[in-house]
């Protein structure tokens, strides 16, 4: 009888686990993990394939990146710095082409390319990096800002002179059309091709996953932690409320094309960092006394092989994996925002792109660094990126996750948007330039927004990264193979603007300012 009632119970126990199995077999977030976890792990592991460089694994990926902003940096002569003044001036207005080809002004192509890069990595990414490789990460990730300007200088020059221009006065440009074009004057036309696909398809993938239900979920989360948490309407099971929402204003921007997406983010952009600069700056007052020792740690923690492996494994390898490495610089996605800008001389537009690693990283990124090391937080074991910011802020400003969340919500938003302009030149190059194309990607990428926001799908966002990241292997391929074109345009507008006075610019005064 015991053997019995002990047989019974067992099978019971059996019983109960496999329903639960089964159970979580049901759950849509799974299946779907579960069925992309072989892949994502298969890709995730070709692209961030690690070497080994002393004693530390680093992604071949990251090697990849930073060679070419190293290459660039060296053979365009330190563009990143010596125009730096030149990107301000276009910036202001200076060399203005009112009737040029293009949809926006260079103001509102930067910001619609910031919004798309100041984000989640900017707050989480940081935390991450200083949290394993201490205050001398910062050092380093300075350092991939400057170089990285080099890159962004390349790829959106190349953006704007290989780009189309339609009948209707709209633009298509980026990596699909240098490469395909580009290279085809280089006698490269079955190359040119392949490697824009391959681009294409990747920067759909990261679309809708890193720029999409990675941003969505994040900002759902946060939303949730300030609305009372599991106490919350919109937890158990109404995260998808949230999602809705956020669709509908994603779907309201989008639906205008680019000239919409820019209206928003020359707004936007400036706001969101201001909010979240002030913040920083008001942290900072509050410990100034504590600055010069912040500055001390960080050069000096520098060159320490800790800090050394933070600042290349910390800023680097979690700031590219944890879905916006702060600047994009090499990946090729900004170009296809910068495309649209309104200039008959390319090359403005490369000193304008230059700016967007500065704000992004030098600035936003230090700033949020510079607020955890003067605060000591740093030291905190909260195996969260948002939570260790917030948890810096917090020490001045005890409300401050309500703005965090907030600037969260924000960078998630303005992320989303240009990263539907990214997915949507991609999909009509490989779909076509039809109406028809352009409205179903709309449509179905408003609806991953709906599906990301209750969902924690680890595969989707791993497998997402690796596409995101992928993206930048045929883009420098093409930037190598373009850049002495890039040089040569660079060289004349720099004879332009040393020797013009008032004379308008165009093409020709280009030229002839060169000859």
């Amino acid at each position: 009888m015991k053997k019995i009632i002990l047989f019974t119970v067992l099978s019971l126990i059996s019983c109960s686990t496999l329903l639960e199995q089964e159970e979580r077999t049901y759950s849509i977030d799974e299946q779907i993990d579960t069925a992309v976890a072989p892949t994502a792990e298969f890709i995730s592991d070709i692209i961030f394939y690690e070497v080994t460089i002393g004693g530390n694994p680093i992604p071949l990926i990251l090697v990849w990146l930073l060679a070419g902003a190293i290459f660039f940096t060296f053979y365009l002569g330190f563009i990143n710095i010596r125009g730096f003044r030149h990107a301000i001036d276009i910036v202001c207005g200076k060399y203005n082409q009112p009737d040029a080809s293009g949809e926006v002004s260079h103001f509102q192509a930067l910001t619609a390319a910031v919004s798309g890069t100041v984000g989640l990595g900017n707050i989480a990414g940081v935390a991450i990096a200083i949290s394993l490789g201490g205050p001398g990460a910062t050092f380093w990730m300075i350092m991939a800002g400057l170089l990285g300007m080099s890159s962004k200088f390349v790829s959106c020059t190349l953006g704007v002179k290989y780009r189309d221009v339609h009948a209707d006065g709209t633009v298509s440009g980026g990596p699909m059309h240098y490469l395909s074009k580009g290279l085809k004057e280089k006698g490269m036309g079955k190359l040119g091709k392949f490697l824009a696909a391959f681009f294409a398809l990747m920067c759909i993938g990261g679309a809708f996953g890193a720029g999409n239900m990675f941003q969505i979920n994040q900002a759902t989360q946060q939303f949730i932690s300030v609305t009372g948490g599991e106490a919350s309407f919109f937890a158990a099971g109404n995260a998808w409320i949230f999602g809705l929402i956020m669709s509908v204003l994603v779907g309201l921007v989008i639906i205008g094309g680019m000239k919409s997406i820019a209206q928003v983010t020359e707004k936007v952009v400036p706001l969101m960092c201001g909010i979240y600069i002030i913040a920083a700056i008001i942290v900072l007052v509050v410990n100034f006394t504590r600055i010069p020792e912040a500055f001390v740690l960080i050069f000096e923690g520098a060159f320490t092989s800790s800090a050394v492996a933070g600042g290349v494994v910390g800023v680097m390898i979690q700031g590219l994996r944890r879905g916006l490495f702060s600047n994009e610089a090499g990946i090729g996605s900004a170009s296809i925002a910068h495309s649209a800008v309104k200039t008959n001389v390319p090359v403005t537009e490369g000193f304008v792109a230059s700016l967007e690693p500065f704000i992004d990283t030098v600035i936003v990124c230090t700033m949020t660094a510079l607020v955890i090391v003067v605060t000591g937080a740093y030291d905190m074991d909260l195996g969260d990126g948002i939570a260790l910011t917030s948890a810096s802020f917090a020490t001045v400003i005890s409300w401050f996750p309500l703005v965090l969340a907030g600037a969260v919500i924000l960078f998630a938003f303005s992320t989303m948007i240009t990263w539907s302009y990214y997915g949507l030149k991609s999909w009509t190059y490989l779909f076509g330039n039809t109406r028809a194309s352009d409205i179903s990607f709309k449509i179905i990428f408003c609806l991953f927004i709906i599906l990301g926001a209750p969902m924690q799908l680890g595969s989707v966002v791993a497998f997402s990264d690796a596409m995101l990241f992928a993206m930048s292997i045929p883009n420098m391929v093409g930037l190598y193979i373009l850049a002495p074109g890039v040089k040569r345009e660079m060289q004349a507008f720099l004879s332009y603007a040393r020797s013009s006075k008032n004379t308008p610019l165009t093409e020709d005064a280009v030229e002839a300012a060169q000859a």
